[in-house]
């Protein structure tokens, strides 16, 4: 192996494009562990094959869902259990709690949503559905609805989230009897920040 020692590497007088490596090349190292290759301002990078180890990745992500009735008795606030995973890129969801939670080293900003459908004939007043955090009475991203015959109700946000924070959903309704929830979905993904 040879090693050439430059201060610069240009094109010839009247060449515009550098090309490294050629059809005996696989791999092309730029620096060793420690150096900094610096980019300087103005300077395009333009890809036309495939990056990896770059940015980061929206994991953990999950999805859970409850299609059968769910009884929601009246004046009580009544936590969901999505029985049914979609998906769930770390085992982080739990379909006998009902709890989504953060891995070790996942903590950060997670973007959180959750929708129940009605499955009533009649109208009536006085609907919540919280996303509780840690089992703290936060009530974030607390939506309120009236006359939901057949309608859906949702809320989202984004929360931060530290390692070991469970979040789950609850839902309330004041109709003076049990209603039914159909259709009902939970999700997340952590942020890339």
């Amino acid at each position: 192996m040879s090693k050439v020692q430059v201060d610069t590497i240009d094109t010839r007088s009247g060449t515009s494009t550098m090309q490294i490596g050629s059809t005996n090349t696989s791999t092309i190292n730029i620096g060793v562990s420690g150096d900094t290759v610096n980019i300087p301002s103005g300077v395009t990078i333009a890809n036309a094959g495939t990056a990896t180890g770059f940015g980061g990745t929206n994991t953990p992500y999950f999805m859970a869902v409850n299609t059968d009735n769910f009884s929601v008795a009246n004046g009580i606030d009544t936590k969901i259990i999505f029985d049914e995973e979609i998906s769930d890129s770390d085992n982080a969801y739990d379909t006998s709690t009902g709890r989504f939670t953060v891995p070790s080293g996942k903590g950060g900003k997670y973007y959180i949503h959750t929708k129940i459908r009605w499955n009533e004939t009649s109208s009536w007043n006085d609907n919540e559905i919280y996303i509780h955090v840690s089992g703290a009475n936060k009530n974030y991203m607390a939506a309120w609805w009236t006359n939901t015959k057949h309608n859906s109700m949702n809320t989202s946000g984004i929360l931060t989230l530290s390692a070991g924070d469970y979040v789950e959903v609850l839902v309330y309704q004041g109709s003076g009897s049990a209603k039914n929830a159909r259709y009902i979905v939970f999700d997340g993904f952590k942020l890339i920040e």
